[in-house]
């Protein structure tokens, strides 16, 4: 990954590419942003950056062996570290994985990653085991090239095991650099967040989007300006929205919006059975989904719609909602499905958790006392 293939961005890597040729590039870097804008990409193309024996007008010349090695992601200087399932399992055993869903798309995010690895019902995390294995992997020495990186994406992971990294983060071998790459600083450890310098990754315009979208031949620019409304500074759901790969969960929220206005306990009972086994990440996604939902339709309840970004046929069904639900009641659901996701993220159970809700959903839309 070069500099120039990255979409948008340009402040963010004229301050990356300053910071390594003033010789100014902290041992510890935090990439923190929302999700789809092309932070993982950032830290790529800085490695080969850093890595490169050849740069050229401010970039990797992308010909050097270091550079060849670096955008397969074979260098055994780049080291990763990332979220992963299961009991004493490291990122190592799922490299194969990992570069397979890189190459095919730097943009996805934490659910698709974790579905395509087969969490189902699990949850991701990096473990001891990982923080173990990172220690061990910086202690040696470089293997090629003068320094050597780790790309920690998503140190919200880490939990209470980010104290194991502390010492390594803070005093880390010679010609050693960590980059973290984050969506949620309120999850990450304090003394984590203390011991890395902060570069904070701006959203994508729409003029990225398109650009993005163009160059890689996704659709015409006709498409491509209404994706990038759409999609809200996502490249990642721009591609989706791309491809037309629609996702089910504009159609499962409405779907229980109803149910839960109709009230009628058995359709509410088999919809939160049927909901319980898709699996916490796919739950979580769907959450955010709905929060992202609720959020617009807020904006069309207070513009009229000229801002709201939904597809038509979520725009057709807000409409619809909006006879229903006022500001207050948009208030209170927002709340339940914060609520529903902290739940989730506890392993409460599906079935009892979301049966309640939809109980809840159904006060609350029929101006009941909840």
């Amino acid at each position: 990954m070069r500099f120039k293939d990255i979409i948008g961005q340009t402040e963010t890597i004229s301050t990356l590419r300053y910071m390594v040729e003033a010789d100014r590039l902290p041992h510890a870097l935090l990439l923190l942003g929302p999700p789809g804008i092309g932070k993982r990409t950032l830290a790529l193309a800085l490695s080969q950056y850093l890595l490169c024996t050849q740069r050229v007008d401010g970039d990797s010349c992308g010909e050097c062996a270091s550079c060849v090695k670096t955008s397969k992601l074979i260098h055994p200087d780049v080291h990763f570290s990332f979220p992963v399932v299961g009991a004493g399992m490291t990122s190592d055993k799922y490299m194969a994985q990992w570069r397979k869903a890189l190459q095919e798309n730097p943009y996805q995010d934490s659910n698709q990653w974790l579905q395509l690895i087969g969490a189902e019902n699990k949850q991701g995390n990096i473990n001891k085991d990982e923080c173990q294995n990172i220690i061990r992997k910086l202690s040696l020495k470089t293997f090629e090239a003068p320094v050597k990186t780790l790309i920690l994406w998503l140190p919200e992971y880490l939990g209470n095991e980010g104290n194991r990294l502390l010492k390594l983060i803070e005093e880390p071998p010679p010609a050693t650099h960590f980059i973290l790459i984050a969506e949620n600083a309120e999850l990450i450890l304090n003394t984590i967040l203390s011991r890395c310098q902060l570069v904070k990754i701006p959203m994508l315009n729409d003029q990225d989007i398109v650009d993005g979208l163009l160059r890689q031949e996704l659709c015409p620019e006709d498409k491509a300006w209404g994706i990038a409304h759409l999609s809200d500074g996502n490249f990642n759901e721009a591609i989706t929205l791309a491809a037309n790969k629609i996702s089910n969960d504009a159609a499962l929220l409405l779907d229980w919006l109803r149910k839960c206005y109709k009230g009628y306990g058995p359709e509410m009972v088999k919809w939160s059975e049927n909901f319980a086994t898709l699996g916490r990440e796919n739950q979580k996604h769907f959450l955010q989904y709905a929060l992202h939902f609720m959020r617009e339709f807020l904006i069309m309840m207070v513009t009229g719609g000229t801002n709201a970004r939904l597809q038509p046929e979520e725009l057709s069904s807000a409409q619809n909602l909006a006879k229903v639900l006022n500001v207050d009641q948009v208030e209170q659901i927002v709340r339940l499905f914060n609520n529903c996701y902290q739940y989730v993220e506890r392993n409460a159970n599906p079935k009892i958790l979301f049966l309640d809700a939809s109980i809840q959903l159904h006060k609350t839309m029929k101006r009941w006392d909840v």
